[in-house]
């Protein structure tokens, strides 16, 4: 008796897993979408028996990370195990046609068919024209036929022509009709193949016990590379009294193999990677290290021409890593909410509160994210040695607040599409300076004062005079505040003397050799600044970059 028990115990184990596996399609309903990977959230719904069953859950990312895998389900279903697979081949899975594309289909068989039929009855009646025509080329031979005969003849030949040849020019005007339908029908094909959602070769193998017959909801989550976000932005602003209107945006693209339609997006700046590993701290050491130095756009636009450097000046617009901020000022900025925002120590996460929908293309879908009115303050910057024309920079208080992370910016001043510049926030520094472009409405230019510069031999030294005049027109309707730099050598060779003869009211910089004037110019108003120096070294030698 216990043989036989066990005997049956074992033929019903094996039934329950020999049964056909049960299917279903998972639906996308979130995704947390990182900067090269996302987190997918689907779900879907299974009638299980009471028992032992393999559930096929298909239509999740063409690859993802097995490891990663979490199945939500009731207390009745214990999950026993979990597998992802691409290759899965069973004879029970049932036929995915779509009921509009299948009578498409049907449709097009149905009229191929047609049109080869119609083709064999034209071919019929071409070839019994051409046994007509070769019996009448016999005929006429034929002397011994009578008059009548050869009259009977010619009518029967002229008759069966007539008709042979409307049948062939109605099947052929009924074959070029089946044509049309035919590519119309290819089209409508090609067309509601386009809009059907997108289906995976992913599948998950999951077996289960389940305590009670009946209708199952599933919730799945797992890790795929296929998928990331950039952020990017819109500036616009339509003078220089008025703030920033900035449109915070995000380019979502996705290739894991499903569409998402109608997804609960989550963009998060933060790290993929997660590990089962508990962390384990070591000793802290701390050790003192240079302070590294990042230049803001205002000190890039210079151009870098041979021999600019950086001043004092410049250096209170510098950022210096570990050594504090500057001074913070109060300001207000107002912010459009269409997401909703959550900072941590770590990242910086957007809930998009409208749905999206993101193709399986590896295409950028544009998401917006936030609109925010950044209060600025604005001022043009010139360097006419390395480029003469003046820059529009706007400088933005307290913008840490906003969370802004680093990306690319389309700038639209006055209606007119400027450039492209690039936010750095991931700086310690309360004022972001941004580049606005170049303002044509300032006029500039450089000249050597040829009656002022000149060349002089003393003994053994050779001594230059160099003399500049900078003009600055303001062809605006407003005034501008304009911060002018410009620059004499500064020699490492004690038998090279330099002389600052003019500097016409500059901040100088005797290291350097940086002069900055803050200048004020009215509207239609004229400027004009004239520097001057002197270089003595011995004539024997040659300077080659003066």
């Amino acid at each position: 008796m216990r043989k036989l028990y066990i005997m049956l115990l074992l033929l019903t184990c094996g039934m329950a897993f020999a049964q056909k596996p049960v299917f279903t399609s998972a639906k996308v309903t979130a995704a947390t979408v990182y900067y090269s990977a996302a987190e997918l959230t689907q779900s879907a719904t299974v009638n299980l028996p009471a028992g032992t069953s393999e559930i096929v859950v298909k239509n999740v990312a063409d690859y993802i990370n097995e490891n990663t895998v979490q199945i939500g389900a009731p207390d009745n279903l214990t999950v026993l195990s979990v597998q992802f697979t691409r290759d899965y081949i069973s004879e029970y899975e049932p036929d995915e046609g779509s009921p509009v594309l299948k009578k498409v289909r049907d449709s097009i068989i149905l009229v191929q068919k047609v049109i080869e039929k119609v083709s064999c009855e034209k071919y019929s009646e071409q070839k019994t024209i051409e046994l007509l025509d070769l019996n009448r080329q016999v005929g006429g031979q034929n002397s011994g036929l009578s008059v009548a005969e050869l009259i009977k003849l010619t009518d029967y030949y002229k008759a069966k022509r007539n008709e042979l040849n409307a049948n062939y020019m109605a099947l052929s005007e009924k074959e070029k009709k089946l044509n049309e339908l035919l590519a119309k029908l290819n089209t409508r094909l090609t067309t509601d193949t386009e809009k059907e959602e997108k289906t995976s070769r992913g599948k998950l193998v999951i077996q289960v016990m389940n305590a009670q017959a009946g209708a199952v909801p599933l919730e799945i989550k797992y890790l795929t590379e296929g998928a990331g976000w950039v952020p990017f932005y819109d500036l616009r602003a339509d003078n220089t009294s008025g703030p920033i209107n900035m449109m915070y945006k995000a380019r979502v693209q996705q290739t894991t193999g499903i569409d998402w339609k109608k997804v609960k997006l989550r963009l998060s700046s933060g790290s993929s990677n997660q590990s089962s590993q508990a962390p384990l701290l070591d000793t802290w050491f701390l050790q003192l290290e240079q302070p590294s130095v990042v230049y803001n756009t205002a000190i890039a636009l210079q151009g870098r021409a041979p021999g600019i450097s950086v001043d004092k000046q410049e250096l209170e617009e510098v950022v210096v890593v570990g050594y504090g901020t500057q001074k913070r000022k109060d300001v207000t900025g107002s912010v459009s909410r269409i997401t909703t925002i959550t900072e941590n120590q770590l990242n910086v996460s957007f809930d998009i509160d409208i749905p999206y929908d993101v193709a399986s293309n590896g295409k950028a879908h544009s998401v917006s994210l936030k609109d925010i009115k950044l209060p600025a303050t604005y001022r043009h910057y010139a360097v006419p040695r390395a480029e003469k024309e003046a820059f529009l920079l706007a400088e933005l208080i307290d913008y840490g607040k906003y969370n802004l992370l680093p990306g690319e910016a389309n700038i639209i001043f006055d209606g007119m599409y400027i450039g492209k510049t690039t936010i750095l926030p991931n700086q310690t520094a309360d004022t972001l300076n941004l580049n606005m472009g170049r303002d044509k409405k300032i006029s500039i230019t450089r000249e050597k004062v040829a009656d002022k510069s000149g060349t002089k031999f003393l003994s053994s030294y050779k001594e230059q005079t160099f003399t500049y005049e900078t003009v600055i027109r303001n062809n605006k309707k407003e005034g501008v505040n304009l911060q002018l730099k410009d620059q004499y050598p500064v020699s490492t060779d004690k038998e090279v003397e330099i002389t600052l003869l003019k500097d016409d009211g500059a901040k100088v910089n005797t290291e350097t050799g940086i002069m900055t004037w803050d200048l004020k110019i009215s509207p239609g108003e004229t400027k004009k600044i004239r520097i001057s120096y002197k270089v003595k070294h011995p004539k024997d030698r040659m300077i080659s970059n003066l």
